[in-house]
């Protein structure tokens, strides 16, 4: 899923020996279906030359502000243009002179002119980053709604360690695609719940399942680019989670854990607007964990099994619920039935049912399928079509979205 398709952004590179990650920024932008013009500053130039930025961009660089061609001047035009301009790696001096207005590099004078979203990322050596002055221009580029992707902490060119080093590109290209998505869910608080729970029977055995968490973890990236504030409640997971912005991570490994961090989250002194429940939470524990491994020559051990507590249905139970409730139903067959019947017994606005025991769906697989079973009353249920797990995540986020401006 090519996110900027159709968008044009601007890549600005300023003086850092972190010039050359840029060349990861340009090549990751164009992956998400983006055309990309890179400005180079003249420092940027000493450390990768512009020839190697138009390779990869497939674009002339922005050298200068002083250029005129066929009666347009490219820094100019390029700010009506764009999308998104991102400067990475961003050097003191030049958040220096971005902070105070200057216009002596192409990419100075561009972003002068620019009025959509800016994302800069930071690099440079520790005491640079920490110095007041250097603070002082962060938090005036903060104040005119500049997105900062704050730098890492890590090994310096220097030799030394701290914090200074230009965030992972992942991140950066996250920050950027949260930047350009429509906020359609800013300032609102979600808890999202993702992949497996692990039910421990002795120290090294434990009953799970088959759930990566990717469909959990694609909504919850969905939900944080459109702007929300994401409370990411996990079991242990196969599936990585993106470097998206918003996303906070609360790594559980039981039912019970999982159930206790969720109603912590709930009850603590933030409300949230609405609970997307995609875990696969186990429905049985078992009622005792042997303190030592269980011996193959003592034969098959009698594992006395106890329901775990049922969040969804809990958090639906709630009498004074203000926030919108979406569950997830895994099944292998009868799935329309089971997904209705899931929401009216678990108190949910809306379940989504999707079918686990097809090759091309569920488990172990990028594509899925889902039925999404409303309130009569509000929005007839059906299925989508089959599409990968990026975009039925977008399905769950418009879902959301219509039933947060219902209520």
């Amino acid at each position: 899923m090519q996110r900027l398709s159709d968008r044009h952004v601007v890549v600005g590179v300023t003086g850092s020996i972190a010039a050359y990650r840029a060349c990861d920024v340009v090549r990751e932008l164009r992956a998400q279906g983006a055309t990309v013009r890179v400005a180079p500053t003249k420092g940027a130039q000493a450390f990768v030359t512009p020839l190697t930025f138009e390779a990869l961009s497939g674009q002339p660089c922005l050298l200068t502000s002083l250029e005129v061609h066929a009666g347009l001047i490219p820094h100019v035009e390029e700010a009506y243009r764009a999308a998104a301009v991102v400067v990475a790696p961003a050097s003191a001096d030049a958040i220096a002179k971005m902070a105070a207005g200057f216009a002596d590099e192409a990419i100075l004078s561009l972003l002068l002119s620019f009025q959509g979203p800016v994302i800069v990322a930071p690099a440079m050596e520790t005491h640079m980053w920490s110095h007041p002055a250097t603070q002082h221009n962060i938090a005036t580029l903060r104040a005119r709604g500049v997105v900062i992707v704050d730098p890492d902490e890590g090994p310096l060119a220097s030799g030394r360690t701290g914090r200074g080093r230009l965030a992972p590109v992942a991140r950066i290209i996250e920050t950027v695609l949260r930047a350009t998505t429509p906020a359609t869910l800013l300032g609102r608080r979600l808890l999202v719940t993702a992949g497996p729970t692990v039910e421990d029977i002795d120290p090294a055995r434990s009953i799970t399942n088959r759930s990566s968490g990717t469909m959990g973890v694609m909504v919850a990236r969905a939900l944080a680019l459109r702007g929300a504030d994401v409370e990411l409640v996990h079991g242990p997971m196969r599936a990585a989670v993106p470097a998206t912005p918003g996303i906070s991570l609360h790594p559980v490994r039981s039912a019970d854990q999982m159930a206790k961090r969720c109603f912590a989250i709930v009850d603590d002194h933030r409300s949230i607007d609405a609970a997307i429940m995609a875990a696969a939470v186990a429905d049985f524990t078992p009622a005792s964990k042997a303190p030592g491994k269980l011996k193959k020559q003592d034969g098959p051990p009698a594992i006395a099994l106890v329901s775990t507590t049922d969040i969804l249905a809990t958090l639906g139970a709630r009498r004074d619920r203000r926030y919108a409730l979406v569950g997830f139903a895994a099944e292998t067959s009868a799935i329309e039935a089971a997904a209705a019947e899931k929401r009216q017994r678990k108190g949910c606005d809306v379940v989504i049912g999707n079918d686990v025991g097809a090759s091309n769906t569920g488990f172990d697989v990028n594509t899925n399928r889902l039925y999404v079973a409303r309130d009569a009353a509000r929005a007839a249920s059906g299925w989508t079509v089959l599409m990968s797990k990026e975009a039925c995540a977008e399905v769950v986020a418009d879902e959301l979205v219509g039933l947060l401006a219902a209520r």
